[in-house]
């Protein structure tokens, strides 16, 4: 398979390594300094799991989708942060013509809803998502080390398209190390995952502090119930539905397994905040904030999160 990795982040090269690592054909589409740096360096996965690395003549690399060869790609995953959404959406639409006529589309991305403005252009049997609960960084611009673990990769669609064709990449994932599996409930999974991620990711920015250290003072603690009471609110009210029945149910495994796993990790909104860099917030917490809107349901706690991080963003440059 010939496939393109929009966004050579950490989760790029992360899952970019495992395809190569199982003799696929890659290309990276990357910024300016990260082709040059991975075309001189190559790229590597480091951390848990099996380490790669993969010479410069491995793969491909691009700064711009006019360099790209024509009926090119059965697949392309975007693995970059939500905040390029709109522009990537537009510009495979622009250039559609470097996908083959049967390709898809893989969302490799924090959040939900950020199928939405690819749907603008494509067909839902076109586009497809994936939850990442692993966590990735980059210590430097062409390495990707594999941190946290806790779950496996989970390939679905959020609209009820088949997905038997997504069988191949979650099969090479997982022989690549990382486990990786189908899922016709990807919804529930997504909206665990915004439970945790909106809980911790944007509070743990703002007070500069792991995961674990939210859970150790009784004011963090009492906003983040707000925010998981608040979500399970907006979720009961909307079509959509998690994998637990009660807030009180979450909170359970919450504070006793899932924090406690995570408990050293610095979210990716702090790390986006500490490079001052836009964070993805609006496809966290503004989510929460804007089902909350079209369903009536008090988000309160979830809106003054959201504020403050935006308060903080508003003097970043990009």
């Amino acid at each position: 398979m010939n496939i393109l990795i929009i966004g050579s982040g950490s989760v790029g090269i992360g899952l970019g390594s495992s395809l190569l690592s199982q003799g696929e054909n890659i290309s990276f589409l990357a910024s300016k300094q990260t082709a040059s740096k991975m075309k001189e360096g190559g790229i590597k996965r480091i951390g848990l799991f099996t380490n790669y690395s993969f010479e410069p003549h491995e793969f491909n690399v691009y700064e711009s989708y006019s360099e790209i060869p024509k009926k090119t790609f059965d697949y392309v995953l975007v693995t970059s942060k939500t905040t390029a959404n709109n522009d990537i959406s537009s510009k495979l639409n622009k250039y559609r013509d470097i996908l083959k006529d049967n390709f898809t589309i893989l969302i490799c991305q924090n959040g939900f809803g950020n199928d939405e403005p690819y749907l603008k252009y494509f067909k839902s049997n076109e586009v497809y998502c994936i939850r990442i609960i692993t966590g990735f960084r980059r210590p430097e611009r062409n390495i990707s080390e594999v941190t946290v673990y806790t779950e496996p990769l989970l390939l679905g669609s959020l609209h009820g398209d088949n997905i038997d064709h997504l069988q191949i990449i979650a099969d090479e994932i997982t022989s690549s190390g990382i486990k990786c599996e189908l899922t016709y409930d990807l919804d529930k999974y997504l909206w665990a995952k915004m439970l945790y991620n909106c809980t911790l990711n944007p509070l743990g920015a703002i007070l500069d502090v792991t995961y674990g250290k939210l859970t150790e003072n009784e004011y963090s603690k009492e906003i983040m119930d707000n925010i998981i009471d608040e979500t399970f609110n907006v979720i009961k009210a909307s079509p959509y539905s998690t994998l637990w029945d009660s807030a009180e149910e979450y909170k359970e495994i919450f504070y006793k397994k899932l924090v406690p796993d995570t408990y050293n990790h610095y979210s990716s909104t702090h790390q986006d905040i500490k490079r001052k860099i836009k964070t993805e917030i609006d496809s966290l917490n503004g989510k929460v904030i804007e089902l909350g809107e079209k369903y009536d349901v008090d988000v309160s706690t979830n809106r003054i999160i959201y504020n403050m991080i935006k308060a903080i963003e508003s003097d970043f440059s990009e």
